[in-house]
């Protein structure tokens, strides 16, 4: 039986994964670079750390991460900060739903938690979640089991009665890994056949998560 839900965050709860290329690529410019798509796209579901690994590996030794990492953190918080937080469809009812079904519920997420907590009061979902576990606030992060692992032992739900809900195959393969039941909600990255062999289940949107746990409980 399923008694705890699991979130990731970008690209799951919000659309921001798209914003994110878009800011790479104005940090890049402005600083003589170009930093594509299908750099930023390795990067998706990554902690700060792994991501800076991803950016050498492509760009070189000489790739100063953190100076560009603080124009692409700016551009994106001007953004929001003007426009809101785009929410992806059926969040909201998803939340509601499981608040009012008595789920246990958190999100286990590889941004930083000060951006999590800016994120969540922009979406005004604060109050949904009693605890959260952030990229900052493990030493392994995904594809490594463990931030899903800390996110289990918070709500107090064994790994195998969580769904794990996912954009991305990185965050499927943890899930996976800390023996979770992965659903993929897929964004801007498409499962391949070897990720598709991991799920328990693949929807449109977080919408189709309601009668998922309806039929499934």
């Amino acid at each position: 039986m399923i008694k705890g839900i699991i979130f990731d965050m970008d690209g799951l709860m919000f659309d921001t994964e798209r914003l994110v290329i878009k800011a790479w690529d104005f940090a890049g410019k402005q600083m003589g670079y170009s930093i594509t798509k299908d750099i930023v796209v390795k990067t998706l579901g990554l902690n700060t750390e792994n991501t800076r690994r991803v950016f050498i590996e492509h760009l070189g030794n000489n790739f100063d991460f953190y100076v560009f990492r603080k124009i692409r953190v700016d551009y994106m918080t001007d953004y929001i900060d003007k426009n809101g937080i785009p929410i992806k469809t059926g969040l909201i009812e998803l939340l509601d739903f499981l608040k009012s079904n008595h789920y246990k519920m958190t999100v286990a997420t590889s941004t930083e938690k000060e951006k999590t907590e800016y994120y969540f009061k922009k979406a005004n979902i604060s109050h949904y979640f009693d605890d959260i576990v952030c990229g900052d606030m493990i030493e392994r992060g995904k594809p490594e089991p463990d931030i899903y692992l800390k996110a289990s032992k918070i709500i107090g739900v064994a790994p195998n009665e969580c769904l794990a809900l996912e954009d991305s195959p990185i965050g499927i393969l943890s899930a996976y890994r800390a023996k979770m039941k992965p659903v993929m909600i897929p964004d801007l990255v498409k499962p391949n056949e070897e990720t598709n062999k991991l799920l328990y289940a693949k929807l449109p949107t977080l919408f189709d998560v309601i009668e998922l746990l309806n039929n499934q409980n």
